[in-house]
């Protein structure tokens, strides 16, 4: 037996006790683990240091180098999120619907957790104290595989929060890290069908594709975002302005960032060189297209492949197109169905994009930086769902469940 397959073994079992938890019991063990993660920061920083260290010394680009890092301030954010997840309503038991029959039987559906959830991902320590209060919350147990990049900050915070649950009633098991990060042990995480109920890749394009491809495991698909704006004909310049800046320069590493910016032919010539001087004063990097690269001297050509590009960089695809159709078409085309905007003051013009643009969130005149569990209310997430089954978008806690159908009767029988 491997040690991934002992990680199962346990976690199946955890899950099972952790399920029937009261609502209580699961609250207190988040405040110990959010209590936890604040009182040892040091040690926490101290630990995401010596893979920062190694990051810089292996020539890991800056926006990666952000995902990796953690502070004081990102660590109090972790633990507030583990609070926040604690003042959500329970979804467990939760009835979704119930009816009676004309037999008498009563039909209840119910919701309950998935088991077991695997989460595999890269480079962002940040995801380990988020999934484990998620999955607690949830009633599910969690088997965390990270990335080498950041093995010895995620080996830290799960010692730190596994032992401040299970000393605050949780189960042995409940949160688990695999202590590998060779592809392997990977592998074997997406084999554990007997014991793994769901996996939930978080990475690049092709962590999410090597998951989906190889799992034996369902696999819910999340994080790819090449997400666009779109500057429509009557859009309000400074606010698309301020938009465009916000969605590609906030943070430029992480999956709801703008990749393409789609500007109407009708403001292309006044937008794009005000829009260009903000974004090359924050260190942006534009390739346009030939349209774009004639009222913008001086900047690369963009090839069919930007169009497709994830960069979690500040480099930014430029197209200027000649209508909203043409706009929607090429995020229909090339977008990941993740986060998606249009900047406009034409109420018919948001009403088509938001109807046939594909995409799990669809913006008018706003950021599509906004894409994020505790943005939307919802607390903190697993991660941005861009498929269409079960879950889609922000997963919180009701996407962690499942659901089943409780029958009460008093003799019946079918005939």
């Amino acid at each position: 037996m491997n040690i991934v397959e002992e990680l199962g073994i346990r976690a199946s079992g955890a899950a099972r006790r952790l399920a029937v938890l009261t609502a209580e019991i699961k609250n207190h063990a988040l405040e110990e683990m959010a209590q936890a993660l604040t009182s040892r920061v040091e040690e926490i920083l101290a630990a995401n240091e010596e893979d920062r260290r190694a990051g810089m010394g292996s020539g890991m680009s800056d926006a990666l180098l952000d995902r990796l890092t953690l502070s004081e301030k990102r660590v109090e954010e972790m633990a507030r999120g583990l609070r926040e997840v604690a003042a959500l309503a329970d979804p467990v038991g939760e009835v979704v619907a119930g009816w009676r029959l004309a037999n008498g039987l009563e039909i209840s559906k119910v919701r309950v957790p998935l088991g077991v959830v695997g989460i595999i991902y890269e480079a962002r320590p940040n995801v380990t104290a988020d999934a484990a209060g998620l999955c607690v919350k949830s009633g599910n147990a969690v088997i965390l595989r990270g990335s080498s990049s950041a093995m010895n900050s995620n080996r830290f915070l799960t010692e730190v929060i596994s032992r401040a649950g299970e000393a605050a009633g949780l189960p042995a098991g409940c949160i688990q890290l695999v202590p590998l990060a060779d592809r392997e042990s990977a592998k074997e995480l997406m084999r554990l069908r007997d014991y793994v109920d769901v996996l939930i890749p978080r990475g690049g394009a092709g962590l999410i594709r090597t998951v989906v491809e190889e799992s034996t495991v369902p696999v819910i698909e999340t994080g790819v975002g090449n997400c666009h704006t779109f500057v429509d004909a009557s859009a309000d310049l400074d606010m698309a302005e301020r938009i465009a800046v916000n969605a590609k320069t906030h943070r430029p590493g992480v999956c709801n960032a703008m990749e393409t910016m789609l500007v109407h032919e009708a403001v292309a010539a006044e937008f794009l060189p005000r829009v260009r001087r903000a974004l090359e004063e924050r260190g942006v990097e534009l390739r346009g297209c030939e349209r774009t690269r004639e009222m913008l001297q001086g900047i690369a050509a963009a090839t069919q492949d930007d169009w497709y590009e994830e960069y979690l960089d500040l480099i930014l695809a430029v197209r200027v197109v000649p209508s909203l159709g043409e706009a929607i078409a090429h995020i229909n085309t090339y977008g990941s169905r993740h986060s998606e905007a249009i900047v406009t003051s034409d109420l018919d013009a948001a009403r088509r994009f938001t109807a046939e643009v594909d995409a799990a969130d669809v913006y008018v005149n706003a950021s599509t930086r906004f894409t994020d569990g505790g943005q939307f209310g919802l607390g903190a997430e697993i991660g941005i769902s861009t498929q269409k089954l079960h879950a889609r978008g922000p997963m919180s806690l009701r996407e962690l469940t499942s659901t089943k159908f409780i029958i009460y009767g008093n003799g019946q029988v079918r005939s």
